[in-house]
């Protein structure tokens, strides 16, 4: 991967990750445990919505910790390649991974649906409306982080055991 290409990942990321947290803090801060569940009786309601909460409180500060961590890069008067880098790998491996592998698993990307234009993700359980669209909402921009880290995923350390070889 050029180092030239690591600034405006760091750059573009970012901004992502910025987005999704103003999504993610509005639906947390305006939502409560009671006000999903509402009306729905029985246990499965209410698991899903804590394991729910639960999973976008654990995506919104690993994306605030990497906005913090890429925000220190980007005002650094020289850019420094090896740590933008290992930001860009922690996006990769906290942000996206946290979205697409939530711990509680209330929903999971079908890949078959990803390349028809219909939403890929599936819910354990039919969510309100506004849990649903902060779900679907999100996922485009992890999606988008998703493809243009790629190379963080495995290559990346590969790379760097490779060079701790030399």
């Amino acid at each position: 991967m050029p180092s030239t290409n690591a600034k405006s990942l760091s750059e573009t990321s970012r901004t992502k990750l910025k987005d999704a947290i103003n999504q993610l803090e509005t639906f947390l801060n305006q939502y409560s445990l009671n006000q999903l569940v509402g009306e729905e009786t029985g246990d499965e309601a209410q698991t899903f919505y804590k394991g729910l909460l639960s999973d976008l409180r654990h995506l919104l500060v690993f994306s605030e910790v990497s906005v913090e961590k890429l925000g220190v890069l980007l005002r650094r008067p020289n850019f420094d390649n090896d740590f933008a880098e290992r930001a860009l790998y922690d996006v990769y491996h906290q942000c996206v991974n946290a979205f697409f592998y939530p711990k509680n698993e209330c929903y999971s990307e079908d890949g078959r649906y990803a390349y028809t234009g219909q939403d890929a993700i599936r819910f354990r359980f039919k969510p309100v409306r506004e849990a649903r669209n902060i779900v679907l909402s999100v996922s485009k921009i992890y999606e988008e982080l998703r493809d243009e880290l790629a190379y963080y995923e495995n290559d990346y350390m590969t790379q760097r055991r490779m060079q701790g070889q030399k």
